[in-house]
């Protein structure tokens, strides 16, 4: 990638960004007005990217400490959003609700008898699609997923990771009928 030049405060970078067709440092972008006619105002108010320096040295873009939290409760087996059905929250922890046996009988039910999607999520009083994120949470096997990546949970699993795989399995052979 090119290192390109901020059109208000000179810093070259290669993540510089354009705005409205004109070149800005990250800092710079950030600042600058939405409106066009505006922004040719503000980029003729110089400033030193040296004086810049220290707000980019610290920069974290907006969402990033939020997202950074998110990680590390994720990476500590803590679940990041809401408790799925069949789960809920207490003293910050995931457990077992009232509805946990259910989650047990669609997974057994789905992978050891002969039933739709369909029959089953009406069965149950889910969508289909609502009924496909049960069967592929990895909640439900005592792990805890977020940006992509698997850890291990501090949560009860509700199912073993060999009916979850073997669900997996089923499912994958359905999508290619």
């Amino acid at each position: 990638m090119k290192k390109t030049k901020c059109m208000k405060c000179g810093y070259e970078s290669e993540k510089n960004k354009k705005k409205f067709g004109l070149v800005l440092c990250s800092i710079c972008y950030v600042f600058s007005p939405d409106e066009p006619d505006l922004l040719d105002e503000y980029i003729s108010e110089k400033i030193s990217f040296r004086e810049l320096e220290s707000f980019r040295r610290f920069y974290n873009p907006r969402g990033e400490k939020q997202k950074k939290g998110m990680h590390e409760k994720a990476f500590n087996g803590q679940p990041v959003t809401r408790p799925p059905f069949g789960y809920r929250l207490e003293n910050k922890k995931l457990v077992p609700d009232e509805n946990s046996k259910k989650i047990i009988e669609i997974f057994e039910e789905f992978l050891n008898k002969e039933i739709s999607l369909n029959k089953l999520a009406k069965k149950y009083g889910f969508s289909v699609n609502g009924l496909k994120k049960i069967l592929t949470n990895f909640t439900y096997v005592g792990k805890i997923k977020f940006n992509g990546e698997i850890h291990d949970g501090t949560h009860e699993p509700l199912v073993s990771s060999t009916v979850f795989n073997h669900v997996q399995d089923k499912l994958e052979k359905i999508k290619k009928i």
